[in-house]
């Protein structure tokens, strides 16, 4: 992969490029970004210049063959780790190479994809996937390994802060007794989430969310991509490239996140003064908490969002509005009044917890309950 084909982060390259052809290659660094800015994309291309000895910001000029492999993903001495769980063909201590063949079509698809999109592309979208103790195993058996190449192995672990703590401590002794001429690049979008252990055992790059003109820009030379849609598009996609190629193309969530939102918001002000509506939130829990974890999560974030979205139309700053829910009979404009200074921080710190205890395999039905409950009363806070 080369380094052109990264969206923006020309920092970045230079610095690890640079690096590079210093002769100075830290055994174990980590990649902090949020969805859709290109830090798997950067992992890779880092990881063939590395290994295939190639020269200038291009990933050319050395091994020929070397260089092939890796436009297949197929070259011997790198090697993923990435979470999964177990499925209908796989039923027990899944590892990373049992999906090895989906894994590689989901990047050569959508490099830029999310935890959310592998999840469905492996079919587990009502679990939690993980990084399992088993993988720690499975990472000391690649490693035992001599480099086919003769040079360096890198092992790319995406999503590291789906480590379990005892994957962690495990990865931790590896990364503190490392093998000659390995390399570590962990990737990452919630550093907290992490031991800090490993963090201070990593050099830390910092990804930032793409700008506008970048994505803009993108969406144009790459997308074929019309100037007028870019600019929607890139406004829309808040610096993540992921989903601007989503709206790019129409690829929808197949829930309806924004019929959802209404359903609740409205429910929520009316329970207020009618004590009856509180059935109506209790089925609104039981609606959300069928769908998997990582969907609650997701829309979650989505509510989130178009709360922050109403509370900058109350405050006159349309030109900065760029969601509207697209449901018949509700106008974002008229619900604003309702969002303000004296209520968005503790929706806000409502929601944030609601996530945090449905990561941790809270009773999302008691979790969502107790949110939508809360809401009545901080909807109508003045």
């Amino acid at each position: 992969m080369k380094f052109s084909e990264i969206v923006g982060q020309n920092h970045l390259k230079n610095h690890l490029t640079n690096s590079v052809q210093k002769g100075r290659i830290p055994h174990a660094q980590l990649f902090i970004g949020p969805e859709g800015s290109g830090t798997l994309a950067m992992a890779i291309a880092y990881a063939q210049y590395i290994i295939c000895n190639n020269q200038g910001n291009e990933n050319e000029g050395g091994a020929a063959a070397c260089n092939l492999k890796f436009d297949h993903l197929q070259h011997p001495d790198l090697h993923f780790v990435y979470p999964v769980a177990t499925t209908d063909s796989v039923k027990s201590t899944p590892v990373s190479s049992d999906f090895l063949t989906v894994w590689n079509d989901f990047i050569k698809q959508n490099l830029y994809g999310s935890v959310n999109d592998w999840y469905e592309a492996i079919g587990i979208q009502k679990k939690q996937g993980n990084i399992s103790v088993h993988e720690a195993a499975s990472i000391l058996k690649k490693l035992a390994l001599k480099p086919f190449e003769g040079g360096y192995k890198v092992m790319i672990v995406w999503m590291a802060e789906k480590m379990n703590t005892e994957t962690a401590n495990k990865l931790l002794k590896i990364l503190e007794e490392p093998t000659e001429k390995t390399i570590f690049l962990l990737i990452a979008e919630d550093e907290k989430a992490l031991l800090q252990t490993i963090v201070s055992r990593c050099q830390v790059l910092h990804f930032t969310a793409l700008n506008e003109q970048e994505i803009f820009q993108a969406l144009i030379d790459r997308e074929n991509c019309d100037e007028a849609d870019a600019y929607g598009i890139a406004k829309e996609a808040q610096g993540n490239y992921n989903k601007a190629l989503k709206l790019r193309y129409n690829i929808t969530s197949e829930y309806p996140f924004d019929e959802w939102f209404v359903t609740w918001v409205r429910a929520a002000f009316r329970a207020n003064k009618n004590a009856r509506v509180v059935n109506d939130l209790i089925k609104w829990s039981d609606e959300i908490s069928a769908i998997g974890r990582e969907k609650q999560k997701q829309f979650l974030n989505h509510c989130m969002e178009l709360f922050r979205q109403a509370l900058l139309l109350n405050y006159s700053t349309p030109k900065l509005v760029y969601m509207q829910p697209k449901v018949e009979g509700f106008n974002l404009q008229n619900f604003a009044p309702f969002v303000n200074e004296n209520n968005i921080l503790d929706i806000y710190k409502e929601i944030e917890d609601a996530i945090y205890h449905i990561e941790r395999n809270g009773n999302a039905k008691i979790i969502l309950t107790d949110l939508s409950i809360k809401l009545t009363r901080l909807i109508h806070k003045k």
